[in-house]
C-alpha cells in the first residue's frame, strides 16, 4: 500500500495565460487539462489518495468529470494547500501543478526514491544564461530553477503551512520552519504552462476534439398583469409581463439551458436557484451573461443558437431582428450564428389561449483551439 498522497493543485485564475479560458480546462482531446494531467499520475499507481483544489466556481463542475477528492482552493498558491493538507493522512505527500503537465513516471521514481533523505525532494534546473539580479551579474551556477512535483514529509509540511508568510513552493516552507530539503536534477520536459506560448514546450499535449456538443432548453412562464415583458433581453410592448421570480425573459431562461446542457453543466435552476432573493427580480441578460463567461472559462466556445418562440401574443415579428443582435452581443459570436424564429401553437394549449409563453431553444459548441 502506497504511503504516499498526491495532491494536484488547480485552484488558480490564469490570469498570466492571457485567455478567457483558463489553463486547467484547456482541453486535451475530450479531457480537461486537470483531468488529463490525473489520470495520467494515477495510471502510475504510485499514490494512495489524489487531491485536486478547485476554484469554488469550478468545483461542481469538475466532480462531474471523475470521482477524485476535491477541495475548494484559496486566494494563493498556499492556502489552496492548506486546505488540500487537511485531507492527507499518509505519511508523504507529493505535491504539483496541474500546469505541469508533462510529468513521466521515471521523473516521479526519481524524486520518490529519495523520500528518506530529507524532508522536502526538489527537482531543479540549472540555468544556462547569464543571470543580473538588481543590476549585478551573479554567478549563474549559483542558480536553481525549482520545479514541482516536490516530495515532503507530511506532518512537516502541515506544521510548515502554520505560518503567516507566503511562500511560492513548499521546500521554501519546509526550510522556514526548521526542515530540511534535498535538491535532485529536474526535466525541462516538465515544463510549467505560464503563459499562452509555453503550450509550444509541451510535448505531451494532443489537440483537443473537434467534437460538437449539442444541448437543448424548454421554458414556459405564465402572462402576469404587472411588471414588464422582456423576450430575448428585448423590451416587448405589452401590457402585461411574466409570472416569474427572476425578470420572466423565458427566451433567454431557455437558452441557458441550452448552453449549460451542450457544456454538461447541469441546468439554469442548479446555478440560479429560484428561491435565492438575490435573482429576485434579476435582468435575465445579467444571468446569460455569467453562464457565457462560465462558458469560455471553461474551455468551450459558442458555435450557434436557435430559439423558437411560439406565442399567441404578443406579435414578435418586428423584435425578431433586435433579439438576434442583443443575443449575439452576449454571446461574443457573429448575429449570423443566432436564429430567432416566432410561431404560434394554433390556438392550442395554454400558449394557444394566451395565457403564456413557451420557448425551445438549441445551442452548440465546441472545444476551444488552443492550438491555433
Amino acid at each position: 500500500m502506497s504511503d504516499i498522497t498526491l495532491v494536484l493543485l488547480a485552484a488558480g485564475t490564469s490570469s498570466r495565460f492571457g485567455l478567457k479560458v483558463k489553463k486547467q480546462w484547456l482541453r486535451i482531446e475530450q479531457k480537461p487539462l486537470w483531468q488529463f494531467v490525473a489520470q495520467k499520475l494515477e495510471n502510475t499507481n504510485l499514490f494512495k489518495k489524489i487531491i485536486i483544489t478547485s476554484a469554488l466556481d469550478d468545483l461542481a463542475f469538475m466532480q462531474q468529470y471523475a470521482n477524485y477528492t476535491f477541495v475548494a482552493g484559496a486566494e494563493t498558491r498556499q492556502g489552496s494547500l492548506k486546505n488540500a493538507m487537511k485531507e492527507v493522512d499518509t505519511k508523504y505527500v507529493l505535491v504539483s501543478d496541474i500546469a505541469r503537465a508533462c510529468i513521466s513516471e521515471t521523473f516521479l521514481h526519481s524524486i520518490i526514491s529519495k523520500k528518506k533523505s530529507a524532508d522536502c525532494i526538489v527537482p531543479y534546473l540549472k540555468a544556462s544564461d547569464t543571470i543580473v539580479y538588481h543590476n549585478e551579474t551573479i554567478d549563474r551556477n549559483q542558480v536553481k530553477l525549482i520545479q514541482t512535483p516536490q516530495l515532503s514529509r507530511t506532518s512537516i509540511l502541515k506544521k510548515a503551512l502554520e505560518s503567516d508568510l507566503e511562500y511560492t513552493d513548499e521546500s521554501s516552507a519546509i526550510v522556514a520552519a526548521g526542515g530540511s530539503r534535498e535538491f535532485i536534477e529536474g526535466d525541462e520536459a516538465a515544463h510549467k504552462i505560464t503563459y499562452i506560448h509555453d503550450l509550444k514546450k509541451i510535448p505531451c499535449l494532443s489537440a483537443p476534439s473537434a467534437d460538437i456538443l449539442s444541448g437543448n432548453g424548454f421554458d414556459v412562464h405564465a402572462f402576469d398583469d404587472k411588471g414588464e415583458m422582456f423576450l430575448g433581453g428585448v423590451k416587448i410592448e405589452s401590457d402585461y409581463g411574466f409570472k416569474a421570480h427572476s425578470d420572466g425573459d423565458v427566451a433567454i431562461h431557455a437558452l441557458i439551458d441550452a448552453l449549460l446542457g451542450a457544456a454538461g453543466m447541469g441546468d439554469i435552476g442548479m446555478m440560479f436557484p429560484d428561491n435565492d432573493k438575490a435573482y429576485k427580480g434579476i435582468d435575465s441578460k445579467i444571468l446569460l451573461k455569467r453562464v457565457v463567461e462560465k462558458i469560455y472559462n471553461f474551455g468551450f466556445m459558442i458555435v450557434n443558437v436557435d430559439l423558437t418562440i411560439a406565442a399567441e401574443k404578443p406579435r414578435l415579428g418586428v423584435y425578431k431582428l433586435e433579439i438576434r443582435h442583443v443575443l449575439a452581443q452576449i454571446l461574443e459570436i457573429d448575429a449570423s450564428r443566432v436564429n430567432i424564429k416566432a410561431t404560434t401553437t394554433e390556438k392550442l394549449g395554454f400558449i394557444g389561449r394566451g395565457e403564456g409563453v413557451g420557448v425551445i431553444a438549441n445551442a452548440n459548441l465546441k472545444y476551444f483551439d488552443w492550438t491555433k
